[in-house]
């Protein structure tokens, strides 16, 4: 198989660049002679070669759109949905929920072996094939080879990932828990499976997004944190009197509505409202001073009056009373629906772990932390660490269906990406700076909004500082 920087320096001797995206399809497809079927066909004025110039390669839209309201629609996460937790009964069932749909969406893309069938038989010794399986354990060897223990439905097995070989680069950003494939041969003993290539579930590089054929736009804000006392009471006036000056039909806020009581030591002394329903009664007060056209989507997060552990159900009605009656709850994470153009918001608490695992990984980075979760198609894969989870008889955080936004906040810091067609917005914060922020020296961007275009799905950033 051809190293990435084999496949680079072919197209780079031929006067083009290539997107990492072409790369890792030629990789997968183990057709060194693609290279030649592509540049045969590549305009001579092309700077960079692409998925659009692969021979064959033809965009595809992930489903179709059957909307039973074209404005405003919860396709996932609606009251109620997310389920009781049933202590350790469901976790059997959850697992392999998760296994079974992420290791479908690789195996729709390479064939795959059982582990039992690939270490109980001699047929497979030396031969290249292909296994799927869930991260068990993850450890660097003292020659700094990375060794991955995953397990299917069948048995476990380790891989070795060797320094400086192929697939080493992909496996310093495995995490506990994700699902992947893995491409290689087996040890002559049985024991040992030297991995040469990792799959992951990822979008296909010839997904097209869907847009809208009307005219719409959505506002995306997060983290507003009503109550504190570095909550932007003058910025978010200015945010709303835009709004009222504005046509926009749609704003949505992926949680943290307020800033809650008892969610760390001592928080008490930086509150300016100590009671959590008044709370509430105050940023509800706030959405009903907005314009009554504006369809408005309201999620929970960490920082809600809600469970911690995801999926988060909808804030209770006793805490939204006050809020207006364009105000549509749902939990965290949801999917909606804007007149055909999907929007995937979650709070995006897991954010914190894959920034532990993920070597080079940062809070400033949140833009590459939603293509991380993008290209292992679930939200937190990283199980039993700061993000709780509960877990139920199917895994609600597979990112499935495809989005064309996914709308993340949480971590404050503003952060824009596209990948692969799909769209991830986390629009910062409505909190200035914190002590623990200070601390930790966390540099928030506040007082964000960002504005979609659903025809184009451009954003466009706005601030009220």
């Amino acid at each position: 198989m051809l190293t990435v920087q084999e496949i680079a320096f072919r197209f780079l001797d031929t006067g083009f660049q290539v997107h990492p995206d072409v790369v890792r399809y030629i990789q997968e497809q183990d057709q060194p002679e693609l290279i030649d079927r592509i540049l045969a066909q590549v305009p001579a004025d092309t700077v960079v070669v692409s998925a659009k110039h692969i021979p064959g390669m033809h965009a595809t839209r992930d489903g179709t759109r059957f909307l039973l309201d074209p404005s405003l629609e919860v396709v996932s996460g609606t009251a109620g949905t997310s389920g009781p937790v049933n202590g350790t009964g469901d976790y059997l069932y959850y697992f392999r929920d998760r296994f079974s749909r992420l290791g479908g969406m690789i195996r729709a893309r390479t064939g795959a072996i059982p582990i039992e069938a690939l270490t109980k038989s001699t047929r497979y010794r030396q031969e290249e094939c292909t296994v799927i399986g869930m991260v068990v354990d993850m450890s660097t060897t003292k020659n700094n080879h990375r060794m991955v223990e995953i397990e299917d439905l069948s048995a476990s097995i380790k891989v070795l990932f060797r320094q400086g070989k192929p697939g080493y680069t992909d496996a310093e950003k495995v995490v506990h828990d994700e699902v992947i494939g893995v491409k290689g041969k087996l040890s002559s003993d049985g024991h040992l499976f030297f991995a040469s290539q990792i799959y992951r579930p990822d979008i296909r590089i010839d997904n097209t997004p869907f847009r809208s054929e009307q005219p719409g736009k959505a506002v995306l804000i997060s983290d507003v944190h009503v109550g504190s006392n570095t909550f932007l009471e003058g910025a978010w006036n200015r945010f709303a009197d835009w709004l009222s000056d504005s046509d926009y039909q749609y704003l949505l806020i992926a949680g943290d509505l307020v800033d809650g009581i008892g969610i760390y030591p001592n928080q008490d002394a930086e509150l300016t409202i100590k009671n959590i329903y008044e709370q509430y009664d105050a940023f509800g007060a706030m959405l009903a001073d907005l314009p009554s056209r504006i369809k408005i989507v309201a999620a929970p997060g960490n920082h809600d009056v809600v469970r911690g552990a995801e999926p988060q159900p909808v804030i209770p009605e006793a805490f939204t009373k006050k809020f207006p009656s364009n105000c549509t709850l749902v939990e965290n994470p949801a999917m909606v629906n804007l007149q055909g153009v999907r929007v995937l918001m979650y709070h995006g608490r897991s954010i914190d772990d894959m920034i532990g695992l993920i070597p080079g990984a940062s809070y400033d980075q949140s833009g590459l932390m939603m293509e991380e979760m993008l290209i292992r198609r679930h939200l937190a894969p990283a199980y039993g660490r700061r993000t709780p989870i509960a877990a139920g008889r199917t895994d609600r955080l597979i990112i499935d269906p495809l989005p064309e936004i996914l709308h993340t906040g949480h971590v404050h810091i503003k952060g824009i990406t596209t990948y692969r067609g799909v769209l991830g917005v986390n629009a910062g914060t409505w909190q200035s700076q914190t002590a623990f922020q200070k601390q930790m020296n966390v540099n928030p961007t506040p007082a964000l909004a960002v504005v979609v275009d659903l025809q184009t799905l451009v954003p466009e950033t706005f601030s009220f500082l």
